[in-house]
């Protein structure tokens, strides 16, 4: 069993003062990835088949079959 121990803001910007520049950068890294996963699911969602952006990408793939795209200069 462990016991769960929550930390206030205050108390992580602190604990985060005191990382050395290594441990700053894992833990930035760690945070990064963390968001990244987030935005995956979250564009993985807008785009599924009952998802709000659906119908975007319904009509762009239609016009990508009908040849209607324009080139960009």
């Amino acid at each position: 069993m462990f016991t769960l121990f929550v930390m206030s803001l205050s108390e992580i910007e602190k604990a985060v003062e005191a990382l050395s520049s290594e441990e700053l950068t894992k833990l930035a890294s760690f945070i990064r990835e963390r968001e990244n996963a987030a935005w995956d699911r979250q564009i993985d969602a807008d785009f599924a088949e009952d998802g709000r952006l659906r119908p975007v990408l319904d009509e762009v793939r239609e016009d990508i079959r009908a040849d209607r795209l324009d080139e960009l200069p």
